[in-house]
């Protein structure tokens, strides 16, 4: 019976083991990866302070990217304010480890002192690039978002968010504070995980990100593609 018990003892502590690495390392159960990760490509971009940069580098932390603009009226605020939320929910030291960057689809308006006085609105943790149009365009193609320029018939601002002109004439939008020009862009609202190495790992739609969903992966995130070890 001895050895039984010693058995039994044993396969307890297995078993408080695999409890503690659970509980340690939560299961990622959200947004999706990518079959096989991606290396950003070294485009050349200017950050929120108009230093020159590029869109591989890096410094080591897990990045959350998502591409907006400043006069977007409702999804790039929303989405900024659940990112903001997710940040602040982190402990200091996972804080430390992630970077959330903001890259204007926007260029023309969107320059580097336009962009880090919208972030500071949210968290003045979070950073931003802009850049020129064309090397913009490339870098939201090699991350899978789309970006197509303002269109004169109707008034959008993302895929799935489309207004139409009101009984006057005058564009929903606009009376949001936005004009048709400012509204009239189509691009895509996912948030997208590059881990500490700059590889384009993951994405979460809008809705996870809105949900909480990203949020209660973070944690596991940071342990995936960051640098906890």
């Amino acid at each position: 019976m001895k050895w039984l018990t010693g058995i039994l003892l044993a396969v307890a502590a297995i078993l408080g083991g695999l409890l503690f690495v659970r509980q340690a390392n939560p299961a990622v159960t959200a947004g999706t990866a990518l079959d096989n990760s991606v290396p950003l490509p070294a485009l050349g971009l200017v950050d929120d302070r108009g230093v020159a940069t590029t869109l591989d580098h890096g410094d080591g932390r897990m990045r959350l990217v998502f591409y907006g603009f400043v006069r977007c009226p409702d999804v790039c605020p929303a989405t900024l304010a659940s990112l903001k939320n997710s940040y602040e929910l982190l402990e200091p030291e996972q804080q430390r480890k992630l970077q959330i960057q903001f890259i204007t689809v926007d260029p023309t308006f969107d320059t580097p002192n336009v962009i880090r006085a919208y972030l500071d609105r949210f968290d003045s943790a979070f950073t931003g690039l802009t850049g020129k149009a064309e090397v913009i365009d490339k870098a939201a193609r090699d991350m899978f978002v789309a970006n197509v320029k303002p269109q004169p018939v109707m008034v959008m601002d993302h895929s799935a968010h489309i207004t139409t002109p009101d009984a006057n004439g005058a564009a929903n939008a606009e009376a949001a504070g936005a004009s048709a020009t400012e509204a009239a862009r189509i691009h895509g609202d996912q948030v997208s995980v590059v881990d500490s190495q700059g590889q384009f790992v993951r994405v979460y739609t809008n809705s996870e990100v809105v949900s909480g969903e990203l949020q209660r992966d973070l944690p596991g995130l940071l342990r995936m593609y960051g640098n906890e070890g």
